[in-house]
C-alpha cells in the first residue's frame, strides 16, 4: 500500500499529512523537513481503509479502445477501428474511424480529440472576444491538473483539451470566463458582472459542475491508476 505512496517534503509543514488526488489517483504523503521518512509510511499505513475508500470512489477509467463511446461538444462518439493500412483518423456522423496499428490506437485517438478541442475552444473565445470587443493574443491547449484555463496579460489563453469532454456549456462558460480575464486580471465583482453578461446566464451551474466532475475528464484515455 505504501510503495506507491508519492513522499513530499515541505519545508514548512508541521505534520504529516496525506491527500489523495480523485485526477490521478495518486496519494501524496506530505513530510515535514525534518521528520523520519519511515514513521511517516508506518503512519500513512495506518490509514488503508481510508486510502482504499478514496481508491474506491475514484471515476471510472475511459480507456480509447474500439468500441468506446466518449461525449464530445454534447453529442456521443464511438471509436469505430478496422483493420487496414490507414493511419488517419476521421469523424463520420457519431463514429470516430480509423484504422492502422492497433498499438496506436490510444495515442493517435487522444492527438484527434486534443485537435478538436483546440479547435471548439478556438472558436469559444473568438465568439466571446467578439462580444468584449477584445482580441485574443493566442489560444492553445495543454493537460494541466490544477486548472481549466488561464489567461496572461498579452491575452493569451490556454486551456485545458479534456474540456471537450464536457458538456458544451461548460466548456463556453470557462471560454467566457477566460475571456473575462482579458478585461480584468482578476475576480472582482466587475469580472464577474463581466463573465455572466458575455456568456448571456449565469455560469455557476457550469463552474459547480466542474467542481464536482471535472476529476473524471481526466480519466478519459486512461485505463487505470497511474496507466496511460
Amino acid at each position: 500500500m505504501t510503495e506507491d505512496i508519492e513522499i513530499v517534503r515541505h519545508p514548512t509543514a508541521r505534520r504529516v499529512k496525506l491527500a489523495f488526488d480523485p485526477a490521478t489517483g495518486r496519494i501524496r504523503l506530505t513530510v515535514p523537513k525534518r521528520a523520519s521518512t519511515s514513521k511517516a509510511l508506518a503512519w500513512a499505513a495506518g490509514h488503508r481503509e481510508w486510502i482504499a475508500a478514496q481508491r474506491a470512489n475514484l471515476p471510472q477509467a475511459r480507456p480509447f479502445v474500439p468500441g468506446a463511446m466518449i461525449p464530445v461538444d454534447d453529442e456521443m462518439l464511438t471509436i469505430d477501428w478496422r483493420e487496414g493500412p490507414s493511419r488517419i483518423v476521421r469523424r463520420d456522423g457519431d463514429r470516430l474511424l480509423l484504422s492502422g496499428p492497433e498499438a496506436t490506437i490510444a495515442r493517435r485517438v487522444e492527438a484527434w480529440f486534443r485537435r478538436e478541442a483546440l479547435r471548439l475552444l478556438k472558436a469559444d473565445s473568438a465568439f466571446y472576444a467578439a462580444r468584449a470587443k477584445v482580441a485574443v493574443d493566442r489560444v492553445t491547449v495543454g493537460d494541466p491538473r490544477g486548472r481549466w484555463g488561464s489567461c496572461s496579460s498579452n491575452g493569451a489563453i490556454r486551456y485545458s483539451w479534456r474540456l471537450i469532454f464536457a458538456p458544451a456549456a461548460v466548456r463556453q462558460a470557462t471560454a467566457a470566463h477566460e475571456v473575462a480575464h482579458c478585461v480584468h486580471m482578476n475576480h472582482s465583482p466587475a469580472f464577474h458582472a463581466l463573465v455572466e453578461a458575455l456568456y448571456g446566464s449565469d455560469p455557476s451551474p457550469h463552474r459547480q459542475w466542474l467542481r464536482a466532475n471535472g476529476a473524471s475528464l481526466h480519466w478519459y484515455g486512461r485505463s487505470s491508476i497511474g496507466g496511460g
